[in-house]
């Protein structure tokens, strides 16, 4: 998946691959622009490939072809310290030794920076991610999401323009880890620099990014905005990996421009948006976002429906119902004044719009 290159690509994967035995390709062929400034996030599952991306551009692994360029120059040849390249890890890799203020001096005197700047480029750095007054203090003194802070701090200290971020909020529990997405976002819009960030939690890259490259098997399958991933998924994997997703299994009888007719194993027929699926005659898998579907409405699609289950989520009540036979179909009702009542063992009807209802590969 290229995009055409251009004088604002400050970050560029050219036709990468990378093979750890000289037989398999971890990473196949990859085509990858970044803009200056620019979020984005690799997401994929374990083994897809993409920390093997982000450690090729930090210069920890080398390509085995291709080539990939920063600012317009090629890196292949250079050392990961020459590279000006602000890494933070999952496990923070903080000095224990040092306290928090020597951290973020450490870098800068590799560098051959005076004490005086040094002292200016640290103070702002913990400013930055609200750390202020801890730069007497040692990593072990501080709590998780501190350590997190600083680790991010110290990547930000030497005014690098890009900065890598390798599951950095794995260790965290649900809350801080949320508060730290915002905050990494907030710093990333008031600094302007550029962000590439691996993780397999898809709400965090959907929280944090311009646009996410979804991995598998060492392939981008689709590179968009958060939104056009969870609104208009390009094939079946992505909207699987992204989001809940109602998958129905049939075979196309009739097309009418971008629009297919689908028989769906259990005996319903649907409509949906032709997006990735082939010909009349052919299998192709239906795909509709649980909050999508309408229950005891005749609208377009509509078949009946048994209820099997319903969890009390707060905001919506996620129903799960057999429809045509699926027995895992899920319904996001709203929790809101009006909503209907549902009964375990109970049979209603439920709907979906044609344009909501996407044909993908089976």
């Amino acid at each position: 998946m290229s995009l055409d290159s251009s004088a604002d690509d400050f970050v560029v994967f050219d036709h990468v691959q990378k093979s750890y035995d000289g037989e398999v390709l971890v990473v196949k062929d990859l085509n990858l622009n970044i803009a200056k400034g620019e979020f984005v996030t690799m997401l994929g599952p374990s083994g897809s490939g993409k920390t093997t991306c982000l450690m090729m551009l930090a210069g920890f692994e080398v390509a085995t072809h291709g080539d990939i360029r920063l600012g317009g120059k090629s890196i292949n040849n250079i050392p990961p310290h020459k590279r000006g390249i602000g890494m933070v890890f999952q496990n923070y890799a903080l000095f224990p030794h040092m306290t928090v203020g020597e951290n973020l001096a450490f870098p800068l005197e590799v560098r051959g920076m005076n004490k005086s700047e040094r002292e200016a480029k640290v103070k702002r750095a913990l400013e930055m991610v609200q750390m202020g007054d801890f730069a007497g203090r040692r990593p072990a003194q501080l709590s998780g999401g501190q350590q997190q802070r600083i680790a991010l701090a110290r990547a930000l200290v030497f005014d690098a323009e890009l900065v890598l971020m390798d599951e950095p909020l794995g260790a965290l529990d649900k809350q801080l880890r949320e508060h730290m997405q915002y905050e990494i976002k907030h710093i990333h819009d008031n600094l302007g620099i550029t962000v590439v960030y691996v993780t397999h939690d898809q709400s965090e890259a959907l929280t944090m990014s311009d646009r996410v490259a979804v991995f598998n098997d060492g392939v981008i399958k689709q590179l968009a905005p958060p939104d056009d991933l969870y609104e208009r998924p390009e094939n079946a994997f992505v909207a699987q990996f992204i989001g809940e997703n109602n998958k129905l299994l049939g075979t196309i009888t009739g097309r009418e421009g971008d629009i297919v007719s689908v028989d769906v194993e259990g005996g319903m027929t649907s409509k949906a948006l032709a997006v990735n699926c082939g010909g009349v005659g052919e299998k192709t898998m239906l795909s509709i976002r649980p909050e999508r579907v309408t229950l005891n409405s005749d609208g377009p699609n509509g078949t009946e429906a048994l209820v099997k289950e319903l969890i009390y989520l707060g905001d919506h009540i996620r129903c799960r119902m057999t429809v045509s036979g699926h027995d895992d179909f899920i319904v996001k009702v709203p929790n809101a004044a009006g909503h209907q009542h549902l009964v375990v063992g109970e049979r209603t009807k439920v709907s979906w719009q044609t344009e909501d209802c996407r044909a993908l590969d089976a």
